[in-house]
């Protein structure tokens, strides 16, 4: 019996980093995010970068402000010229829908910052980030795909050892991870496509 070759993956994947002044969705705000649009051979198909107003009656929780003090430059990144959150997520959601399809989300971690873009979705837009089987119209196709959980996967290392602190720099293009929304998303961007490469066999490089 002959076995047949995979069948290519034409999959868009929207990676994505967030920022955010605290940790609860609501009560705190996603001050800024970004995403990179990628193929699964690493080709760059669109970015999206935008600042956020709070979100009317949040506050910033004191001890994520107080290490966003620590890091000035990306305090400044996540606050500089923000836009109002119901518009930019609608821009968000028509540059996602201008992407070919089919389409998917991914994040490290997908619970973390795709949490946060659900909500965001669900509060200021008619989609989700996972949408119900009666939502007939759909932003993101499947489950979305979880960077953190799936470079566990492939190195066989436990998932809490998944950051890029503990990775190779190259395999995230050498991008310093600055807590800038943009920079990190592209440095998971190439991340991805490593992981890819690797899951094929076609890298074999340390790690």
């Amino acid at each position: 019996m002959t076995e047949s070759s995979p069948s290519p993956d034409e999959w868009i994947y929207v990676v994505t980093d967030i920022e955010v002044d605290g940790p609860w969705p609501g009560a705190n705000s996603m001050r800024s995010f970004a995403s990179v649009a990628v193929t699964a051979t690493g080709e760059e198909r669109g970015t999206f970068e935008v600042v956020l107003e709070p979100l009317p009656g949040a506050a910033p929780s004191p001890e994520t402000y107080a290490w966003f003090q620590t890091q000035p430059g990306a305090w400044a990144a996540a606050t500089t010229g923000p836009r109002p959150v119901d518009e930019a997520m609608r821009d968000f959601v028509s540059w996602v829908r201008d992407l070919p399809g089919p389409r998917t989300f991914a994040a490290s971690p997908i619970a973390f910052d795709g949490g946060w873009i659900d909500y965001y979705l669900r509060r200021f837009t008619r989609y989700g980030l996972v949408q119900g089987p009666y939502e007939d119209e759909r932003l993101f196709d499947g489950p979305g795909l979880c960077l953190r959980s799936y470079a566990a996967a492939i190195t066989g290392r436990p998932v809490a050892d998944m950051s890029p602190d503990t990775l190779p720099p190259e395999w995230f293009g050498n991008i310093e991870h600055t807590h800038c929304a943009l920079d990190d998303a592209r440095g998971y961007a190439h991340l991805l496509g490593v992981l890819f490469r690797r899951a094929a066999g076609l890298d074999a490089s340390p790690g």
